[in-house]
């Protein structure tokens, strides 16, 4: 674990296998391992985390948003959100991966993204079948460990759980099943902190400007613009929240040359001062 500023950053460590990508694991396994503090700090891992409540209640927060956690709640921080860790009674399944472990699914990709819900509810109906798939890669990830064996099969199943999850109902707009739109949130991942020219993201993935509006306008109801300006915004009061840096150096970290073009966009967006959000 490192630090920046007042939140934490885990990298993925495995205490059972330690080249191994995966672990499962019971939330109250976890609870006994980490410290009080570390449980309630605020913090981001390279890592994704899923985490299917199965009884009792619990609550945390993703990205500024609080979820309130019941049974078939299942939640997934993907890698670089910021996340505090539930806090409550609830038992619950636990799986964590790095990136690179899961089979390479077409079908798992819009899951997997850094733009899917944080939470959803499992229909009561599905709650059996997606249990059972959590179950059976335990029982595979406890096999592994004991017998060192290829992980082949753990992959698979891990790729099995996900398209099971991914198939599932939900909210979410046109943009889960839009190529288009996919590359579109993928370059804005890499690149907003370096630039927020709507023109530009258009470029980089081969849209004019006024067919890359028609794709997020369609996904989203908002301009590339707008979304371009939200996820700036969003990382503005990440740093802002979560570590000690000025409002100038994280202006500055997101592109901004002069401070008060920062303070400017961030009050437009937020509908404060960078410091009346901190404080």
């Amino acid at each position: 674990m490192v630090k920046s500023g007042q939140v934490a950053q885990f990298g993925f460590s495995n205490p059972d296998r330690g080249r191994l990508g995966m672990e499962v694991l019971d939330l109250a396994v976890l609870r006994r391992r980490l410290t009080d503090d570390t449980l309630t700090k605020v913090h981001r891992t390279d890592f994704h985390q899923m985490v299917l409540v199965t009884a009792g209640s619990c609550t945390t927060m993703v990205d500024f948003v609080d979820h309130t956690c019941v049974p078939g709640t299942l939640l997934h921080v993907s890698p670089g959100r910021v996340l505090r860790l539930p806090q409550g009674d609830a038992e619950a399944f636990m799986v964590l991966f790095t990136p690179a472990f899961p089979p390479p699914l077409d079908g798992t990709r819009p899951l997997l993204s850094p733009f899917g819900p944080a939470a959803r509810t499992i229909p009561k109906a599905e709650r059996a079948v997606v249990t059972r798939a959590v179950q059976d890669l335990r029982q595979e990830y406890r096999r592994n460990v004991l017998t060192n064996e290829p992980v082949d099969l753990l992959r698979q199943l891990l790729g099995t759980l996900l398209l099971r999850i991914a198939r599932l109902p939900h909210d979410a707009g046109p943009e889960h099943s839009d190529a288009r739109f996919e590359r579109f949130q993928q370059e804005l991942e890499r690149s907003f902190a370096a630039t927020r020219n709507a023109a530009e993201y258009a470029a980089r993935i081969g849209y004019s400007l006024r067919s890359l509006n028609r794709i997020c306008l369609a996904a989203t109801g908002r301009s590339a613009k707008a979304l371009i300006d939200a996820r700036v915004a969003l990382e503005a009061k990440r740093l802002l929240v979560h570590t000690d840096l000025s409002s100038a150096a994280i202006g500055h970290r997101l592109g901004f040359s002069e401070a008060t073009n920062f303070t400017k966009f961030f009050t437009r967006e937020a509908g404060m001062s960078p410091g009346a959000f901190r404080q």
